[in-house]
């Protein structure tokens, strides 16, 4: 049983099998997994997205989850060619994996791929308003006449979901990392060892 909130968002075949073996061991290390995602890139890459409860994820720590994983790779041999191990932040466009994801950006916009069709459509694109009991709710700028501009998606529905880049999210990302820092440059003072 995970310690962390569970994600809603998950992988499937080799991916989620790949998640099924790191995940206990990034949860031991203090960090969460966001996501496994395989690609073609340099021919092929295995990406682990993950990040510290506070959402925070430095070189150093990505460093540590490398280190870790790598050896339950090695032994596990989940993709049996050659690949590319990359770890990394989630980024500021980051994906949105689980309910407090979407608590925590609302009012930014994402775009999201539902597991089926709804109102006619699998994908959608708006700014998050909040979550509602199970649903998310969002309002679309681009909602034609017939639609209408606020929708709720159920979140067993969601099949992926990111925040878009945009300038009012990169100011919120760096004012939370500055908010951060400051909070973290306070611990160390009070935890130091005049303390």
């Amino acid at each position: 049983m995970s310690k962390f909130e569970e994600r809603l968002i998950v992988e499937e075949g080799r991916e989620a099998r790949v998640a099924a073996i790191i995940e206990p061991e990034i949860e031991a290390l203090g960090f969460r997994l966001v996501r496994v995602r395989l690609s073609q890139m340099n021919g092929l890459t295995l990406q682990i997205m993950a990040e510290r409860p506070d959402g925070t994820m430095s070189v150093e720590d990505c460093e540590t989850v490398s280190n870790a994983i790598s050896p339950l790779l090695d032994v596990e041999d989940p993709i049996p060619s050659a690949y590319h191990l990359e770890i990394s932040s989630p980024g500021i466009d980051r994906p949105l994996v689980r309910r407090s994801d979407f608590e925590q950006w609302a009012g930014h916009v994402a775009k999201v791929e539902t597991s089926r069709l709804i109102y006619g459509r699998k994908r959608f694109k708006g700014q998050i308003l909040g979550v509602h009991g199970d649903d998310v709710r969002f309002r679309r700028d681009d909602a034609s006449a017939e639609e209408k501009p606020e929708f709720e998606l159920a979140l067993r529905d969601l099949a992926e979901a990111k925040l878009v880049l945009s300038e009012d999210l990169i100011r919120e990302a760096l004012r939370r990392d500055k908010a951060l820092r400051k909070a973290n440059q306070m611990d160390e003072e009070d935890t130091g060892p005049d303390a």
